[in-house]
């Protein structure tokens, strides 16, 4: 591909020459799309899109508690509660595998090449060829799947939770939920063909349209459906997030085709040995993926034969607990692209800065998150699940569950964000899913005795040890990775961090105790805790050098300040199977 320009070069003599052709790839595709709409683009529009992204996910979360709050209040924290929450394993799955990880993993590529070999004149559409070749069979496969998870339903409950109460109406709900898994794959399908398309809008409301529709069906079949009306709010919700995103890709499909390139010039279509690459890459991050969702399952089968309200003390205490998790997460999704461009131009020392900056800041993050839940546990349950059926002793298990999962908070951002390190690189890497596998073992083995002795707590404190372990052992191979993190430097910065996050603990539940309303007791133990925090780090000696949120947040690489005008050797080449796998899609989970 020529090379444009140079803005100094003397004006040509001879008749213009044909433009330069845009490069190939989602930036090309970006900006004939802007071409054709007038709409801007750039770091201005990009900020505004991850604005907006991050405002839509902050509003799917808390329609995620919103629903929370429902179910507490309607069914408290029972039999028929877990039961539902029995069947809702099967959706948690299924948004891990289809949504999130594993089939965007396979559809972004495939769309990205598909636009980068789209040529605007006669012929097939790639892209619409695409689309004609795999949604049907994608569509007909899940199809099969979900049919068999519905007739399985009793063979599925037994094998989840053989200890429950009510089997029957758990293998009801799994009946309703079990449809997801066709909705679900379609709004993977819909999330990867719109992101490889520029368009990330529609694929931030899927969340809100899917807690819409459960609070929705709640509301609506509460009376003759008691917390089935909660299962079926689960299949309600899948329609509704294919929905919000079908007319959006629709229109893509059907929008004029921008010109790149000929065919010639861009890179050789895929053969069968691309395609076990890129099955190679997947299937690491797959692994990766099952296994850290397998934690989920774990806690529920130790936690079906403990009394009725064991499995709803674990949902509520582990949904509030992972809020200050998903807040921090949201810097290093946001920065990790900026990070791949780095690491394609060859700039190794500006990503791993980026990555140790990023790491930091989001250790503070979700420890003064996690210091505040310790601090004021039962206050936080009180205010926002003590009603209806949720009784004071609901609140006191719940809240002592809390406390235990918030000690590996810490654990599970560090996963989340280091597991970039590793999937950056175009090889496959097994390290991270055997990492998850040992934390797995820890939590099941030391679950068991766990669970006997201190039932829903002794869970937790399995959980959080398991995730902990795995943490560290990632932590000890970051250093080899595309992006080699300082690990004692990291690690230090860490641990002073933890020990400003028990001084601010300390602090905050000392305030919690002294202050009557719940409301108020919360307020001032966050302000508590985060004053002490910041206090800590301002006078302690050695304490880690944390640079201000907003400035870290919009801040480039020396790399993407160079080149902010232009697209780097990553973005303006054609999307091939060698790529690298996991800039695409955020490996943690988001609000479910």
């Amino acid at each position: 591909m020529p090379a444009p320009a140079s803005p100094s070069s003397p004006a040509p003599t001879a008749p213009p020459s044909p433009a330069a052709p845009r490069p190939a790839g989602r930036r090309a595709h970006a900006r004939g799309r802007a071409a054709r709409t007038g709409a801007p683009e750039g770091r201005g529009f990009l900020a505004k899109a991850t604005a907006v992204t991050a405002g839509l996910t902050a509003l799917g979360a808390l329609l995620g508690l919103v629903r929370d709050q429902i179910l507490a209040g309607y069914f408290g924290a029972g039999a028929e509660t877990d039961a539902f929450l029995v069947a809702w394993t099967v959706p948690e799955f299924a948004s891990t595998l289809l949504i999130e990880d594993a089939l965007a993993l396979i559809l972004v590529p495939a769309f990205s090449r598909a636009l980068a070999h789209r040529s605007g004149g006669p012929g097939e559409d790639p892209v619409r060829a695409l689309v004609r070749g795999t949604l049907p069979r994608l569509t007909l496969t899940v199809g099969v799947v979900a049919a068999v998870l519905v007739a399985a339903a009793p063979l599925i409950v037994d094998v989840l939770a053989p200890g429950l109460p009510d089997p029957g109406l758990a293998i009801d709900c799994t009946r309703l939920t079990g449809t997801c898994v066709l909705t679900f794959a379609l709004v993977g399908y819909c999330s990867a063909a719109l992101r490889a398309h520029g368009s990330f809008l529609p694929p931030a409301t899927i969340y809100v349209a899917y807690n819409v529709g459960i609070i929705g069906t709640i509301l609506l079949l509460r009376e003759p459906w008691g917390v089935r009306s909660a299962a079926a709010g689960v299949a309600v919700g899948g329609i509704l997030m294919v929905l919000v995103q079908a007319p959006s890709l629709v229109r893509e499909l059907h929008a004029r085709p921008v010109p790149v390139p000929e065919p010639g010039a861009l890179a050789a279509p895929a053969t069968g040995e691309g395609r076990i690459l890129v099955l190679g890459l997947i299937a690491p991050v797959v692994a990766f993926s099952l296994s850290r969702q397998s934690q989920t399952l774990i806690e529920r089968f130790l936690a079906s034969p403990l009394p009725a309200g064991a499995i709803s003390h674990l949902n509520y205490a582990q949904k509030v607990a992972q809020m200050p998790m998903i807040l921090s997460l949201m810097l290093c999704t946001v920065s990790f692209p900026v990070v791949a461009r780095a690491l394609a131009a060859g700039d190794t020392e500006g990503a791993r800065r980026r990555v140790e900056r990023d790491l930091l800041l989001a250790a503070v993050v979700v420890l003064v998150g996690a210091s505040t839940v310790i601090a004021a546990a039962p206050r936080i349950v009180e205010l926002l699940f003590e009603r209806g059926e949720f009784t004071r002793s609901d609140t006191v298990a719940t809240a002592a569950v809390m406390r235990v999962y918030a000690l590996g908070l810490l654990g599970q951002t560090m996963v989340g964000a280091l597991v970039r390190c590793y999937f950056s690189a175009a090889r496959p890497l097994w390290y991270p899913a055997a990492a998850m596998a040992a934390g797995l073992v820890v939590t099941a083995v030391a679950g068991v005795p766990g669970a006997r002795a201190w039932g829903s707590v002794g869970i937790a404190a399995a959980n959080a040890l398991g995730i902990t372990l795995t943490a560290v052992l990632l932590l000890r191979g970051a250093h080899r990775q595309a992006v080699p993190v300082r690990v004692g430097r990291l690690g230090e910065g860490l641990l002073r961090l933890a020990v400003a996050g028990a001084c601010a603990t300390g602090a905050g539940w000392l305030c919690s105790l002294a202050i009557g309303p719940a409301v108020l007791a919360v307020a001032v133990a966050g302000l508590v805790v985060a004053g002490v925090f910041l206090l800590y780090l301002a006078c302690a000696p050695r304490a880690p050098e944390i640079p201000p949120l907003p400035r870290s947040a919009f801040r480039r690489t020396s790399h993407a300040r160079r080149h902010r005008a232009e697209p780097s050797a990553a973005e303006a080449s054609p999307v091939d199977e060698a790529a690298p796998v996991g800039g695409d899609v955020p490996l943690d989970h988001g609000p479910r």
